[in-house]
């Protein structure tokens, strides 16, 4: 059985669970976040009929188009995300210890949304915000821990909607609680609603020194017209806050590129943003109008403007990128080996390659001798 599982870290934290199940079939996990994660999961589903193996295809595509999947050759069925994690959506499932297949252990502590920005579909696909019991997430950082876990990422839909106390309340108490735990890393975070308690969490070593925030423009009209609760003022005070509280992390973000209505200038705002909030990289989307999405009915930006402006803005970010990685040149770096042996990430997230192999999952230190423009040499 295998499960190959498309888009976001929960689905990869799903993808775990769903592999621990035991299933006799293939399973395609499934991401809609854009027209071409759909078109990947279709392919990966079509991919995998051909090797003869019964095909389960689930996650947000599969939700939101269960008719569209279940018609492809091989699929004999399509499990939607609120019955994903139950064995019994699987024929044949005989639940089995998990066995590690990531070098990371993923922690879902929440999914679904309440948040309706105009060109999102995902809370079609995963439905309202619901969070786990703190008791629970510990329990599973703790065994993740016990089987020699050496890094742990929270993941969620909407990570910082977590509740009812704040993210920053429960990352506190993961750090509080399994002491053994050595690294301890989250996943996308809306900015707006980064809590003090969060903020104060980064002064605990143990917490990565890398933030990944989901700012999306750097234009006020564009921010709102895709009905996001945060201003450009604000991202870049958050950016400073952060900053304040664990000086030199790392900040990343995504971005869409070609949003409808975007100006010349209100993209050039994006582009200005990457520096005035001092990002270290980003992850840039042109701009896939989604059926049934307020964003697709709007005026659209053509397609070959939409790719430029996306060209564009991972040139910045690649600029951005290769001169954090020129500054680490001659320190020390604590590094988390990859599958392979020889490359893993630093605590900031930046990508080494190790000189002598490491055993995977292992946190190894190595002092940075040189810089390419995508990863750090180590002696």
């Amino acid at each position: 059985m295998t499960v190959q599982s498309f888009g976001c870290r929960l689905n990869l934290a799903e993808g775990d669970a769903i592999a621990a199940f035991g299933v006799k079939a293939t399973v395609i996990n499934t991401c809609a976040v854009t027209a071409e994660a759909v078109r990947q999961g279709r392919q990966a589903v079509r991919r995998a009929a051909a090797s003869g193996a019964p095909v389960i295809a689930t996650g947000c595509a599969a939700t939101l188009d269960p008719a569209g999947f279940t018609a492809l050759p091989g699929v004999v069925r399509a499990v939607a995300n609120d019955a994903k994690l139950d064995p019994a959506s699987y024929p044949g499932a005989r639940p089995r210890r998990a066995t590690g297949r990531h070098t990371r252990g993923f922690v879902a502590v929440q999914t679904g949304c309440d948040h309706r920005c105009t060109f999102c579909i995902i809370p079609l696909a995963r439905g309202p915000a619901r969070s786990l019991s703190p008791a629970r997430i510990i329990d599973q950082v703790a065994a993740l821990v016990d089987s020699g876990t050496n890094e742990v990422v929270l993941t969620g839909v909407d990570l910082t909607s977590f509740g009812p106390a704040p993210l920053g309340t429960l990352v506190q108490r993961i750090l509080r609680d399994v002491p053994a735990l050595p690294r301890l890393r989250l996943s996308s975070l809306d900015s707006v609603e980064i809590d003090d308690a969060l903020v104060d969490a980064l002064g605990d070593a143990r917490l990565m020194p890398h933030l990944h925030l989901s700012l999306q423009s750097g234009d006020d009209l564009i921010l709102k017209r895709m009905r996001r609760r945060h201003s450009r003022a604000q991202a870049i005070a958050v950016s400073e806050r952060v900053r304040r509280a664990r000086p030199g992390i790392a900040l990343t973000a995504d971005f869409i590129a070609g949003f409808p209505t975007e100006s010349d200038a209100a993209f050039a705002g994006t582009l200005a943003l990457v520096d005035d909030a001092g990002l270290t990289g980003v992850h840039v989307f042109p701009f896939s109008p989604r059926p049934g999405t307020p964003a697709a009915r709007m005026p659209q930006v053509p397609p070959a403007v939409a790719r430029d402006r996306a060209a564009r803005l991972r040139a910045v970010g690649d600029a951005r990128r290769a001169a954090a990685l020129a500054r680490e040149v001659g320190r020390p770096q604590r590094i988390l080996v990859e599958a392979g042996g020889t490359t893993g990430h630093t605590e900031a997230f930046l990508t080494a390659r190790l000189a002598t192999a490491a055993p995977r999952g292992s946190i190894v230190e190595r002092v940075a001798t040189a810089a390419t423009d995508t990863r750090l040499e180590t002696a």
